[in-house]
């Protein structure tokens, strides 16, 4: 990380082409510029190689207000660093541009939730979170995060975590300018019909605003969506701040960008206001 603190981006060249020029053309390409957009509390997005789930990120986040503060919630595929690990200051850097940490937020945060702690290993190549940010950067220039990596499958403990996210924000007054982001794909390396079947269920509780009923599905039908734990946190945070309704913006798997239905990776968008 270095003393200056910058997040250096991770899978740029990977999962998304490291020119800006060419990033903001890919993600051109992927968004809806008819799109009505409005406030919400919060959003769930893929993060897979854009070539597959971009065009469910897009077409989501085409219909959101994007917020001045942002709190990420991702899960940790590196298994590095601590189980809810927040980075409180410092900034991210992607192709198209650095952005600042909210320390403003992050540090209450870090304050108040017992459960996090500030961890930098757990984001240093972690991709859930670093391939949101140029969809956000697209349509908004300025705005701030906290990022929050989550390794944990502890129900209560993750309520906790929502739990003291919705009253720091609460306190601080700032309801109107924070949006929660949960980083997820869905059912991974299954038959297209397996996939949409075990992902109706989870999104059916996502929709629901039901964190206690996802996770009694992610467990009863097997369901390998990689980032329930950071979704429970953002549904639990979201409701006590007044959310009433999500609504799917979009769903795909990919196979219906290659073609192939033997094997697939759901991905969902969807909106809660």
């Amino acid at each position: 990380m270095g003393k200056s603190n910058l997040r250096k981006a991770a899978v740029a060249g990977q999962f998304y082409p490291s020119s800006g020029v060419e990033l903001k053309k890919q993600i051109e390409s992927f968004i809806d510029k008819k799109a009505a957009k409005s406030d919400v509390y919060g959003c769930v997005l893929p993060h897979a190689g854009y070539i597959y789930s971009g065009p469910v990120a897009g077409y989501t986040v085409s219909q959101i207000n994007i917020k001045d503060r942002i709190i990420l919630l991702g899960p940790n595929h590196t298994g590095y660093g601590t189980p809810f690990s927040i980075m409180t200051k410092g900034e991210w850097q992607t192709p198209l541009g650095e952005i600042a940490i909210d320390e403003e937020l992050a540090k209450p945060l870090l304050a108040a939730c017992e459960n996090l702690q500030d961890d930098e290993l757990a984001h240093l190549y972690e991709h859930s979170l670093e391939v949101e940010l140029p969809f956000l950067q697209y349509f908004k220039k300025d705005f701030k995060i906290v990022p929050i990596a989550v390794a944990s499958n502890n129900l209560v403990e993750l309520k906790k975590v929502g739990e003291g996210i919705a009253s720091v924000i609460s306190k601080l007054n700032i309801k109107d300018s924070v949006m929660l982001v949960a980083s997820s794909d869905m059912t991974h390396y299954e038959s297209q019909i397996e996939a949409e079947k075990k992902d109706k269920q989870a999104i059916e509780a996502i929709l629901n605003l039901d964190e206690d009923g996802l996770m009694q599905r992610i467990r009863r039908f097997n369901i390998t969506m990689c980032g329930y734990a950071p979704v429970v946190v953002m549904l639990s945070a979201v409701k006590l701040l007044g959310a009433k309704k999500g609504i799917l913006a979009k769903y795909q798997t990919s196979g219906d960008i290659t073609g192939d239905s033997s094997s697939v990776v759901g991905y969902a968008g969807i909106v809660i206001s």
